[in-house]
C-alpha cells in the first residue's frame, strides 16, 4: 500500500486529504491512502518517516514550509531559490547509493528525500490569465513560506512588489504604511497570510481598501472560505478578485506528477 499524507500543524481541515481521496475513487487507484500528520515540531522528522513505512510522499503547509528544507537530502531548483517546499517525494534508497550519489543525507538512513515547491506551478498558472497590461507592481501581504512561492513568481513575471508584514524592516513595510497612494501604484494585491481563513472568517488584512478600483486585481490565497473578507471588500470596490482554489489545484495535480515520477 502506497502512502501519501500532509504535515502541518494545525491540521483543522484538509483540501488535500478530500481531493486525493476523491482522485483515489475517481480514477481507481486501490493501492494508496493520503493522510493528515499533526506535527508541531519537526525535530524528530526522519524518525516520523521511519516510522511511516510505504510512505512515498508528503504535501507540507503551516508553519513547516521553511523549517522541512533542512531534512531534506536534495532539493529542487526553484524550491532551492525561495528557500520553502511544500512537497516531499520520499525514495527509498540505500545510504550507499545516497553516498555515490553525491547528495548529503542523514547517518544511515534507507530513504532519500527530495524537496519540490509546487506553490510557484499553482500560483503562476492560475494567475496569469488574469494579469492585464497595468498590472506592474504588486503589494504582497505576509512573508511566510507561502509568499516566497509568491515573490518568486512575480520576479519571473518582472512584476515589481513591495512586501507588507506586522512589522517593517529591510525591503519590508508594514500595514500602517500602506497608503492610498501606494494602493493605487500596486494594482496587483496578493494575500499570503491566513487572515479570514476559516473558522475566523471575519479577520482581513488592514489595508486602505478606498483606494481599490476596478483596475485591481486581488488575490487571496485562501480558498476557505470561498470568497474572504478581503477579495468582498475588493470586489465592492469593482476589482477582480481570485481565490486560491486553482492554485489549490494545480499544485495537488503536480505533486501527485512529481510522487510517481519515475526517475
Amino acid at each position: 500500500m502506497k502512502k501519501y499524507g500532509l504535515i502541518g500543524f494545525p491540521l483543522t481541515h484538509s483540501f488535500s486529504k478530500k481531493y486525493f481521496e476523491a482522485k483515489f475513487e475517481k480514477e481507481h487507484i486501490g493501492d494508496s491512502t493520503y493522510e493528515l500528520f499533526e506535527i508541531d515540531n519537526l525535530s524528530n522528522f526522519p524518525e516520523f518517516i521511519k516510522a511511516h513505512p510505504g510512505l512515498c510522499g508528503l504535501n507540507v503547509t503551516i508553519p513547516h514550509k521553511i523549517g522541512a528544507v533542512y531534512y531534506m537530502d536534495w532539493i529542487d531548483d526553484e524550491a532551492k531559490q525561495v528557500e520553502a517546499i511544500n512537497c516531499i517525494r520520499v525514495v527509498e534508497e540505500s545510504a550507499l547509493a545516497t553516498a555515490f550519489s553525491g547528495e548529503v543525507g542523514f547517518v544511515g538512513q534507507d530513504f532519500r528525500l527530495e524537496g519540490y515547491n509546487t506553490d510557484i506551478y499553482g500560483f503562476e498558472n492560475s494567475l496569469k490569465p488574469l494579469l492585464q497590461s497595468n498590472h506592474k507592481k504588486a503589494l504582497v501581504l505576509g512573508n511566510g513560506g507561502a509568499s516566497r512561492a509568491v515573490k518568486y513568481v512575480l520576479k519571473k513575471l518582472r512584476i515589481a512588489y513591495r512586501t507588507v508584514s506586522r512589522r517593517p524592516k529591510a525591503n519590508q513595510i508594514s500595514y500602517e504604511q500602506v497608503t492610498p497612494r501606494l494602493m493605487a501604484e500596486c494594482t496587483l494585491i496578493i494575500n499570503t497570510t491566513p487572515l479570514g481563513t476559516s473558522p475566523d472568517t471575519n479577520a482581513f488584512p488592514k489595508i486602505p481598501y478606498e483606494a481599490i478600483n476596478s483596475k485591481h486585481l486581488l488575490y487571496d490565497l485562501i480558498y476557505n472560505p470561498e470568497k474572504t473578507v478581503f477579495l468582498q471588500k475588493g470586489e465592492a470596490q469593482g476589482a477582480t478578485i481570485k481565490n486560491g482554489y486553482e492554485m489549490l489545484l494545480l499544485q495537488a495535480e503536480k505533486s501527485w506528477e512529481i510522487w510517481n515520477k519515475k526517475s
